[in-house]
Formats: C-alpha cells, sequence, structure tokens
C-alpha cells in the first residue's frame, strides 16, 4: 500500500493543502469544526506528518536560513545553538545549511531565497570575497557573522551587516605575547588559501615586523590540503612533520585550537615538554582547550556574545528596528599553561 501523504488528506477532507499544514501546526488561523475534521482524518489513516512538509508552510511564512561554510569548526557548534533557541524564541523556522568550500554561499543563498521565500540570512564562517553586484541580488536582510575579512577595509556600499573580531589584530596580539615571552622561532601552523588563515597569518608577520624582526619563513607551516583544514589530526601531522626536519623551534602558534591541540600531541611525542621546552598556543577559545593537559593558552572569541547579536540584529533588521551595522568584538588572550618564557 502506497504511503499516504499530506496531499492524500487533503483531498480526503475536501480542503487544500495549507489548510491541513496550518491544522497539524495549530495555526490560529483556521475553523475549529475543519481542524477537528482534519484530525479525525489523520487519526483514522495513521498519517504521520513529515518533518519537511509539516514545516513547509511555516518555513515560507518566517524562515531565516545560516549558511556555514566549515560546519566541522568546533566553535560554530555553541553559535548555531544559541541562533537556533533565539530563532524559535522569536517564533521563526530555522534552515542551517552546510556551504563546501568551493561553493559560492551566495549562489546558495540565492537558491534558498527562492525555495523558502526567506525572511533573512546568516552567513556563519567563509571569506567575505563578494561583490557590490553580488549582495545586490539578495532581497532579504543578511549578516555576515565570523567572516574572514579585513575590518579596516571599506567592502561596499550595500547595506549589510557585519559581526566578527578582527582576525588580523588579534593574532598580531598573540604573536606578540609569544615574542614578549623572549620567544624569536615562533612556528606558526595555517592554511594556505583560507580567508581565516591568511588574516590571522598577517597578523602573526605584521607582529614580527613592529619589533623589527625577521619572520622565520622556513617556521611558516601549512596544514594539509586534502584534510579538514581545522582538524586535531591536521595539527599533529604538520607538527610532526616540522618537529622532523630539525628546524629550530620555542614556540608553536596554532590559527585554531584543534590545530594547537593536534600540535601538543606531536610535541610531546617528540620527547618534548610543553612549555618548557616548546610553548604551544591556539586560537579561537573552544571548551576543549580549557580542558586539555596541559590547559591550552588562546586568544578567546567571544562566542555567546557573537551568536546572540548575530540573530538579535538581524530580527531587529528584518523588523525594521534597526539599521545594518558592522561590529566589531574584541577577543580576549587567555594564558594557560601551554606557554612560558623562552
Amino acid at each position: 500500500m502506497a504511503e499516504i501523504t499530506i496531499k492524500d488528506i487533503a483531498k480526503k477532507c475536501g480542503v487544500g493543502v495549507s489548510t491541513v499544514s496550518r491544522a497539524i501546526n495549530n495555526h490560529p488561523d483556521i475553523n475549529p469544526a475543519t481542524k477537528r475534521m482534519i484530525m479525525d482524518v489523520i487519526d483514522e489513516t495513521g498519517f504521520i506528518p513529515n518533518n519537511s512538509a509539516r514545516n513547509l508552510k511555516r518555513t515560507d511564512a518566517k524562515c531565516i536560513a545560516v549558511l556555514v561554510k566549515g560546519i566541522t569548526n568546533p566553535l560554530f557548534s555553541s553559535m548555531i545553538k544559541i541562533i537556533e533557541e533565539e530563532t524559535q524564541r522569536s517564533r521563526y523556522a530555522l534552515v542551517l545549511r552546510h556551504v563546501e568550500e568551493q561553493e559560492d554561499e551566495i549562489d546558495v543563498a540565492l537558491e534558498l531565497e527562492k525555495e523558502k521565500r526567506l525572511r533573512g540570512i546568516v552567513f556563519l564562517g567563509g571569506l567575505f570575497d563578494h561583490t557590490e553586484e553580488e549582495l545586490k541580488k539578495l532581497k532579504v536582510p543578511f549578516i555576515f557573522s565570523t567572516i574572514g575579512v579585513n575590518i579596516s577595509d571599506q567592502v561596499c556600499k550595500v547595506d549589510f551587516s557585519n559581526i566578527a573580531v578582527d582576525d588580523r589584530l588579534e593574532s598580531e596580539k598573540m604573536t606578540e605575547y609569544l615574542l614578549g615571552l623572549g620567544h624569536r622561532r615562533i612556528a606558526l601552523i595555517t592554511e594556505k588559501m583560507g580567508p581565516i588563515g591568511s588574516l590571522r597569518t598577517q597578523g602573526y608577520r605584521e607582529a614580527y615586523a613592529k619589533r623589527e624582526l625577521d619572520v622565520p619563513e622556513e617556521l611558516i607551516c601549512y596544514v594539509r590540503e586534502e584534510l579538514d583544514h581545522y582538524s586535531m589530526e591536521n595539527g599533529y601531522l604538520t607538527t610532526k612533520e616540522l618537529l622532523e626536519s630539525g628546524e629550530e623551534v620555542t614556540a608553536i602558534y596554532a590559527v585554531s585550537d584543534s590545530l594547537a591541540i593536534g600540535a601538543c600531541r606531536a610535541v610531546l611525542e617528540a620527547g618534548k615538554r610543553i612549555p618548557e621546552d616548546i610553548s604551544v598556543a591556539g586560537y579561537d577559545g573552544i571548551e576543549l582547550g580549557e580542558y586539555y593537559n596541559p590547559k591550552l593558552t588562546t586568544m578567546k572569541q567571544p562566542v555567546e556574545e557573537i551568536a546572540k547579536k548575530t540573530i538579535w540584529l538581524l530580527l531587529d533588521v528584518i523588523a525594521q528596528r534597526e539599521e545594518p551595522q558592522q561590529i566589531v568584538f574584541p577577543a580576549e588572550l587567555v594564558v594557560r599553561e601551554s606557554t612560558g618564557p623562552c
């Protein structure tokens, strides 16, 4: 026997699919007698509403999309949870979409905009390299959150919101902290082409330049392209290769905590002590770093504040209570057990 669909229920009741959807979702805009009839037919047939079908009309009416580039980044897990909670509290539905590295998030957003009749869009992660012409294609309010963008640059004249920390500046602060401990041979574990890695690499270089020191180019180590760029495995393998090269290293700065934790494992396996022989520092402030042994020194992003401000601002712009804003949050240097004097 063929599976009963919402269309079958609508046909049996002599109503439209949208009316059945309203009955299932307890929508107030439906005649009580009609709702009772529909629910009786659903009980008789044993029809089980499909989640996506059940949400279809609701998402068409009030729906926000979150497009995530770098879904494996542990930083995004807690952010998505907060955004989801705040969205539901405001009676909006949420569409979560993973954007592949090679995909253009604007193209993905335009498809979703047509399909779901979105009210707003959150772009989470990735790189801001979109033209004014591309952004003008989006017809709903949108906000970039934790996107790799040089905050000091004037991007374009399109009204949109951007919330992030200044990756270049905060990375410079982390490198400056390690240089202040007397380290000069600071290895950098970073990505070659990625947006976040590029900005944090700039900060690393600028810290050396401000002290009029030569950057140890041989210690800038790029993670493996074929692996997740921000995985512990990539941090481990990249650091292991560095240590086996015989280059002198007194500190390692990884552009994410996940990479730094992998680096710690490689350092310990090589028979080195942390921080007595090699200091290790990360960036992001994920929870795992606080419970790793040794506890990880990091540049902590205010994840909860960024996530809440992201969704609150987007909802305010949708409701025309606020204008789009460019907001820069400060990061916090959290010194723990994994770093010490050279």
